[in-house]
Parts: structure tokens; C-alpha cells; sequence
């Protein structure tokens, strides 16, 4: 297994998450060992299996093989519930729900919890990374990673740096992206930074003609596919992300921009209310075969998805997606 600068040490995941599930998997493939922490047992027990059906998955479809074998990929993740067992971590990655209340709180207890070496790298969608540096006592070592889903077999992950952060944290985040075998693409800090600044307007955007009754979800997408030449249209690229991580993301944007472009329009809201969240329940502006049988098929209400949500705990939620991861986005 890897050993970093200082030694030997651990790859903290925070939320096990369809984002987190493959981050890990891409941590572990690689050679790292990895501790994946959860609030909820409920996700840590059907962790092993999904991390597996990743793993079998992504060698379906990219062109090369991980570093190490899946049995050895499997044990190298370690999966807890406790946020202390990453004592000994010199990166971790926050996969948490797109909420700014609860990852504030996350880092605070992340800055608790970690040694003072340790870079925080979250997978945020769209917070400011200078936002959640500024709940803790090392600034410089936060940094935005922003993959993109599904993360094994996504080869470029958008990087965020704060005002605040530092070469050496610059420098480190990409080192272990090229170790996973990705390349960044540095950009600076904003709400929703490029992607998704641009991606979520598109959405909101193309949900509201099919509210409108202007086109239906399949005339849409193949206005992008066949007209622009993109691989897939906006609505559908909405089911994979998931549309709770949707509206999440569109909150937050909406919240630190004050931009009223970014309030989710009522089509997206009402798929959400009735448990329409894409790929991952089965259904969203398109049907799929059959729902993924994850912990994060089951959306929160949404006035808890609001802004002005204060959850009481910071992790409380992480198996639901949200950024990161979400699912990030």
C-alpha cells in the first residue's frame, strides 16, 4: 500500500454515498488504504457489496485495470461509523449531502478529529471552499476536488483552490489525482466554481420547458444530443447525478449567489416530493430498468433541503446523496 510524505497513513472518505462508494473504489484500486465513515450502519452494511459491484463494473467498461487486484481492493477500505477513527488520515475527502449547515459542521469536527497534517478536499457541487476553510483551523490545507459521476470511470476532476490554499496542498491534491490516474483542472474559487454554474442553470433550464409543455424530457435531450453533438442531454445527465442532489445544488447556488435563476423550478421540485430521483430510484424525467439498490434512493422532505435547513448534526445524513457526490454532481 501507498505510504504518504509523512509516513504511513489512511485516505479518510466522509459519506458512504454513490460518490463516496467510488472515490473509495478508486482510492483502493490504486494502492491506498482507506477509512469510509458513515453515520448510519444501514449504509455500511450494503457498503462492501456496491464498492464490489463497482469495482466489477468499471473493469467492464475502462481500458486498464486497477493497480491491485479486487480482492485486495476490498480490504484495503476500512468502514466506520466514527469520525475519530480518521486519527491517523493525511487526506480526506467530504462527500457529505450538498448542505452548507451540515458541512460547515463537518469540518468543524473533521478539524477535531484529524491530525494537523491532514488536507480537507471536499467534494462539494457548488459550496465555496473558502466557506467550509473558514471552519477550520487550517485554511490552507482545504481544497475543492469536484469529481464527477461515476467516478472510477471519469478520468478529470475539477479542482477548487480557495483564496487560502496553500502550493503544498495544491501541490498534493494533484499528486494523488495522478496517482488515481486523473488529471485537474485547476480553477478558482466561486458558488458552483465553472461546471456547475453553468450545468445546474442548464437543468432548471431544460426542466422548465418540460414544464412549460414546450418539449417532453426525450424531445430535450435529443435536441443536445443530435443537435450539439453532446453524449447526453440535460435531463438525462440530471437522472445520473440524481435530481435531489439537483435541487440541492441549485439551493446552495441560489443561496450564495442570490441569483434567482438558480431557484428549482417546480417541475424539478415535484419529481423530488414524489420520490422521482433519477437512475437511482428508478425513475426521474426518464425510466430505467430497475432502481439501484442503494441507501440513497430515498430523498428528505423538501423544506429540509432548503437553505435555511439547520440539521443537527453534521453527518446525520451523509448516506443520502447530495454532492458528492455527491452524489456530487
Amino acid at each position: 500500500m501507498h505510504q504518504d510524505s509523512a509516513g504511513t497513513g489512511v485516505i479518510g472518505v466522509v459519506g458512504a454515498g454513490t460518490m463516496g462508494i467510488g472515490i473509495a473504489q478508486c482510492l483502493a484500486e490504486a494502492g491506498h488504504r482507506v477509512v469510509a465513515v458513515d453515520p448510519e450502519e444501514t449504509a455500511l452494511a450494503g457498503a462492501p457489496a456496491r464498492l464490489r459491484a463497482g469495482i466489477r463494473l468499471a473493469t467492464m467498461f475502462r481500458k486498464a485495470p486497477g493497480t491491485v487486484a479486487m480482492d485486495q481492493a476490498l480490504e484495503a477500505v476500512t468502514w466506520t461509523t466514527r469520525l475519530d477513527d480518521l486519527a491517523s488520515a493525511w487526506f480526506v475527502l467530504d462527500c457529505a449531502p450538498e448542505r452548507i449547515p451540515l458541512k460547515e459542521k463537518l469540518f468543524r469536527e473533521l478539524d477535531d478529529a484529524c491530525p494537523p497534517r491532514a488536507v480537507f478536499a471536499t467534494v462539494t457541487s457548488a459550496i465555496p471552499v473558502n466557506r467550509l476553510a473558514a471552519q477550520t483551523r487550517r485554511p490552507g490545507q482545504v481544497i475543492g476536488t469536484h469529481f464527477m459521476n461515476p467516478a472510477p470511470l471519469k478520468d478529470t476532476v475539477e479542482v477548487i483552490r480557495g483564496p487560502q490554499t496553500t502550493d503544498a496542498t495544491l501541490d498534493t491534491t494533484l499528486g494523488l489525482l495522478a496517482d488515481l490516474g486523473k488529471k485537474g483542472i485547476v480553477v478558482a474559487d466561486a458558488p458552483g466554481f465553472v461546471s456547475n454554474r453553468v450545468l445546474m442553470l442548464t437543468v432548471n433550464e431544460a426542466a422548465t420547458v418540460v414544464q412549460q409543455g414546450t418539449a417532453d424530457p426525450v424531445a430535450v435531450d435529443r435536441i443536445f444530443q443530435e443537435c450539439f453533438g453532446h453524449t447526453m442531454g440535460p435531463l438525462a445527465t440530471g437522472d445520473l447525478i440524481g435530481l435531489d442532489t439537483i435541487v440541492d445544488t441549485l439551493y446552495v447556488l441560489l443561496e450564495c449567489t442570490g441569483d434567482q435563476r438558480f431557484q428549482p423550478c417546480e417541475k424539478l421540485r415535484q419529481l423530488v416530493a414524489d420520490g422521482h430521483l433519477g437512475r437511482k430510484s428508478g425513475q426521474g424525467f426518464h425510466r430505467y430498468p430497475a432502481p439501484v439498490n442503494t441507501v440513497e434512493a430515498k430523498a428528505p422532505p423538501l423544506d429540509e433541503r432548503r437553505p435555511s435547513a439547520q440539521p443537527e448534526k453534521a453527518t446525520e445524513k451523509a448516506t443520502e446523496n447530495g454532492g458528492t457526490s455527491r452524489d456530487t454532481v
